[in-house]
């Protein structure tokens, strides 16, 4: 990617002022907002994320980023985009308290994408809040919805399976939306209130010592840092391809105040550089990340 050219980068992005359509709980202290603006919908792809800030407003000044969960129709036509926040600041509870027609502000898309490429089985495995980029990566991979403008090519997957943990059970958001959409979904809780009692990563390990040819499958992963440098681990000890969506903290989302730098291995003397989040990422190879 030529670094002074980038399609991801904010001059190519679409700002919109638009009023919350919906802004429901769909779990502890989680909700789904539905945002009207068909461009952005149009244009946005699974891995993709958006700046998001409410209108009229200077506290919270800056804007927060967010993972496209999903996009919508109306009428047949497509509309706008649902993400889902987790309130824990802010900003976020300021959202909460946003009903049907509050104005926010929204431009995007920003960032890199997932891959694209075909697999027979892939893997999605979220900790936390970091099931969000998901939903629309699994029905992009089962040809249940199809991204981009213009449309990239979809990527296919005989098999989609979503390993999914939380704290407890009232904190796993939108499992109904993922299993509608076909997708094999898979729980672990740290109570053991839900699905299995333990780690994510125990989920993962036993999906891939099952796995007929380990090389036709793929992970991508989001959570918090820990979770994601196990699963990295995991995935180069059995020889799979593993994509990172990392969760660093931005400030502006377009690449300027550096705020949101990780260390990505690369060809410097010192075998490894800053990168952008919200630029060069946030969806990294596994194997180029050190967490």
């Amino acid at each position: 990617m030529n670094p002074l050219n980038a399609a991801c980068y904010a001059d190519r992005a679409i700002w919109c002022r638009a009023p919350v359509v919906e802004n429901l709980v769909i779990a502890e202290s989680t909700f789904r907002v539905r945002i009207p603006c068909p461009e952005l919908a149009r244009r946005i792809i699974p891995g993709q994320f958006v700046m998001l800030r409410l209108a009229e407003r200077s506290d919270p000044l800056l804007a927060r980023p967010f993972a496209l969960y999903d996009t919508y129709r109306d009428a047949g036509e497509l509309a706008g985009i649902d993400v889902v926040y987790l309130v824990k600041g802010r900003f976020t509870t300021a959202m909460s308290r946003c009903g049907a027609g509050t104005e926010v502000e929204i431009w995007g898309p920003l960032g890199n994408g997932f891959s694209s490429r075909p697999v027979e089985h892939l893997i999605m495995v979220a900790g936390g809040i970091g099931q969000t980029p998901f939903l629309a990566l699994g029905a992009e991979f089962l040809g249940r919805k199809r991204f981009g403008e213009p449309e990239r090519e979809r990527g296919t997957a005989r098999r989609v399976t979503f390993c999914y943990g939380a704290r407890r059970s009232s904190m796993l958001a939108g499992l109904d939306d993922f299993r509608n959409q076909g997708i094999d979904v898979r729980v672990a809780t740290d109570d053991g209130s839900a699905g299995h009692h333990g780690f994510v990563t125990d989920l993962l390990r036993q999906l891939l010592e099952g796995e007929v040819s380990l090389a036709q499958a793929r992970i991508a992963c989001c959570g918090p840092e820990p979770m994601m440098a196990a699963v990295a681990r995991i995935a180069k000890e059995a020889g799979v391809a593993c994509e990172l969506s990392l969760e660093t903290p931005m400030a502006c989302g377009i690449g300027v105040c550096f705020t949101c730098v990780a260390r990505i291995r690369t060809d410097h003397a010192e075998g490894w550089d800053y990168k952008r989040t919200c630029v060069e990422g946030p969806v990294f190879d596994a194997t180029q990340v050190l967490l």
